[in-house]
């Protein structure tokens, strides 16, 4: 089992929801975590909670992937975990989505993975191991009506951490993709909560245990994939 202990982890979308409880629960496995959001109020929270690193950048912007790496960097000078969880959806028939709704997400969900992973590369090259692991979504395999838009997103973001995986190997770094189902919380302006989703949804700590399920296989091992659903959800 690998131990997580000050191991430095890079989180998107850490202010809130599944990105907070994977922030936390790295803290407490003693990982030095720095926290990665837009929304400055609710980052520095959890970044006192953690004792982690807050960094306020936009994943989609190229300088501000390059920004939270160089701070990752000059804070702790290493980098082993970086998880891509900021994501945003919406949903609606093809005919009503905007072009700036389609270019959000795919700005987000793909172009976000993209720039950060490229920004973290050329040091997990340098010293030839590291950990990507991207939160995608069950809808990554899947389709459904009125979900053209994330739905395409979340393939695209698939395909990229997929090929990425066969292009880091060769240098001991490893790729794994979490694709969760229902999830409890902010998401498309959802009210976390409510009580009903107790057993309908997953929790974003579930979530967070699946990254450190992934996190702590052996060295010789990578968790390719990872799929969960609340067991009410159909497939």
């Amino acid at each position: 089992m690998t131990d997580l202990t000050n191991q430095v982890a890079i989180v998107t979308g850490a202010s809130r929801g599944i990105g907070r409880a994977i922030a936390t629960l790295l803290a407490l496995q003693g990982a030095q975590v720095v926290c990665v959001a837009r929304s400055e109020d609710e980052l520095l929270d959890v970044a006192q909670k953690t004792n982690g690193l807050p960094v306020v950048a936009d994943v989609c912007d190229e300088r501000d992937a390059q920004l939270i790496v160089s701070a990752t960097l000059s804070r702790f000078g290493r980098l082993d975990i970086v998880v891509c969880n900021a994501g945003v959806g919406s949903f609606n028939l093809l005919e009503n989505f905007s072009a700036e709704e389609w270019d959000r997400m795919f700005d987000v969900n793909v172009k976000g993975t993209f720039l950060l992973c490229k920004a973290a590369l050329p040091h997990l090259k340098e010293q030839q191991r590291g950990h990507i692991i991207g939160i995608a979504s069950d809808v990554s395999k899947r389709t459904f009506a009125h979900g053209t838009a994330y739905g395409a997103s979340k393939y695209a973001q698939h395909a990229v951490l997929d090929a990425l995986r066969k292009e880091a190997r060769p240098n001991g770094i490893k790729v794994s993709v979490i694709y969760p189902g229902l999830v409890d919380t902010y998401f498309n302006e959802s009210r976390p909560g409510a009580p009903d989703k107790e057993k309908t949804h997953l929790q974003p700590i579930d979530v967070a245990q699946a990254v450190r399920y992934v996190l702590e296989a052996p060295a010789h091992v990578v968790v390719d994939e990872l799929m969960l659903h609340p067991v009410t959800q159909e497939w």
